[in-house]
């Protein structure tokens, strides 16, 4: 079986215990996620199967929304409400100040990892070193915050959603924005409700999954792999190109009919997508980028 699958990853679950699930489920192997949630966070987890693993790096590095709450005037040393509480304070600012303090967290930061995460240093991970009751220095991280939405305020609580880059911790982001406003916070509750082009209403529990398979109907469902790079264009080779075309080869510029630029999705001439090229104008010809040929 090969595709995507949009699973609602549910409270309690780590994303390894959502593709050991499926694995028992389906019955198959070969099966990847495509981005780590908390055990405490739920929502949109995209799943590969079969061949569509390889696009696993391609999903990680989507633009994901996030639905959080604010905790303002409790501080956690995991940053969010399952942490032990190091602080608490009084709740003096007013909705105003909010609303004037959180532009300043979107476009383009720095922002410090917690400690509290799967990042490694020195080749063990921080939450390991955090559990050993260890504190080390975590460099800044570049990332990008495309817009943060206020929905709701009932101070001390905030929930807002979170449109933002890869590698953006929204428990950090809850840190850093409770400090800014004097009192302190943590995220309460976390939901992931896009990545990419992968909606929260179109998702799937892992009950819902167990039930399609039972019934035989997980194709339908399941997201075809050419579909993720429905943004390039899809261009289909000459039959004489087809066995070149199998073996991940390079075509010349004169060989391939049609204009191609940049990264395109190329297909058989039977119209069977093969893989991802690229054109290369210094050797005037088109690479593979990533195959997806059996």
């Amino acid at each position: 079986m090969d595709g995507i699958i949009n699973i609602y990853k549910e409270k309690g679950f780590t994303s390894h215990d959502v593709v050991a699930k499926l694995r028992g489920i389906l019955r198959q192997k070969k099966i990847g996620h495509t981005g780590t949630l908390d055990p405490d966070a739920v929502g949109v987890l995209p799943v590969c199967l079969g061949r569509a693993t390889k696009v696993c790096e391609f999903l990680t590095d989507q633009t994901k929304t996030y639905r959080a709450v604010l905790h303002l005037g409790v501080v956690t040393d995991t940053q969010d409400a399952s942490g032990k509480i190091l602080q608490e304070n009084p709740v003096t600012v007013t909705e105003q100040e909010v609303v004037q303090t959180v532009p300043e967290f979107e476009g383009e930061q720095l922002q410090i990892p917690p400690m509290y995460s799967a990042l490694k240093v020195g080749g063990k991970k921080l939450y390991e070193l955090a559990r050993e009751g260890r504190e080390v220095e975590r460099k800044p991280r570049e990332i990008y915050i495309h817009e943060i939405r206020i929905e709701k305020m009932e101070l001390p609580y905030i929930t807002m959603e979170v449109t933002c880059s890869k590698g953006t911790y929204i428990r950090t982001l809850c840190h850093d924005l409770g400090a800014r406003l004097g009192c302190g916070g943590c995220m309460e509750s976390l939901e992931r409700i896009r990545v990419g082009d992968f909606y929260v209403e179109d998702s799937l529990t892992l009950s819902e999954v167990e039930n399609l398979a039972r019934e035989n109907c997980m194709e339908e469902v399941l997201l075809p792999v050419e579909e993720v790079f429905s943004e390039y264009d899809r261009i289909c080779c000459p039959p004489s190109l087809d066995k070149r075309l199998y073996n991940g080869n390079p075509f010349s510029f004169q060989e391939l009919e049609g204009p191609a630029e940049g990264i395109f999705r190329l297909c058989d001439s039977h119209g069977t997508f093969i893989g991802i090229y690229q054109k290369d104008e210094k050797r005037r010809a088109y690479f593979p980028a990533k195959m997806f040929y059996p």
